[in-house]
């Protein structure tokens, strides 16, 4: 079975977009949030972050802030 993951995302976010792209581009399913336009997503961002920094990464509960490209590979099996 697939992992659950969200991403926590604003518009004008690079890393948001390479986060986005970095999850495409392994075929992996993901639930985007746009925490700029969506009062309650950022509410519970913040509320797993403990800040308003995007991108905000949510697999299977554990909290990625950044785009941490090692850690969103381990977390998600993903080889080179």
């Amino acid at each position: 079975m697939a992992p659950e993951v969200k991403v926590y995302t604003t518009p004008t976010c690079p890393w948001c977009r390479r986060v986005k792209q970095f999850l495409d581009d392994n075929k992996i399913t993901y639930q985007s949030f746009d925490v700029a336009n969506d009062k309650e997503a950022r509410a519970e961002m913040v509320k797993k972050s403990k800040q308003l920094a995007v991108p905000v990464i949510d697999i299977e509960g554990e909290i990625i802030v950044g785009f941490d490209e090692k850690r969103i590979r381990e977390k998600l099996n993903i080889k080179r």
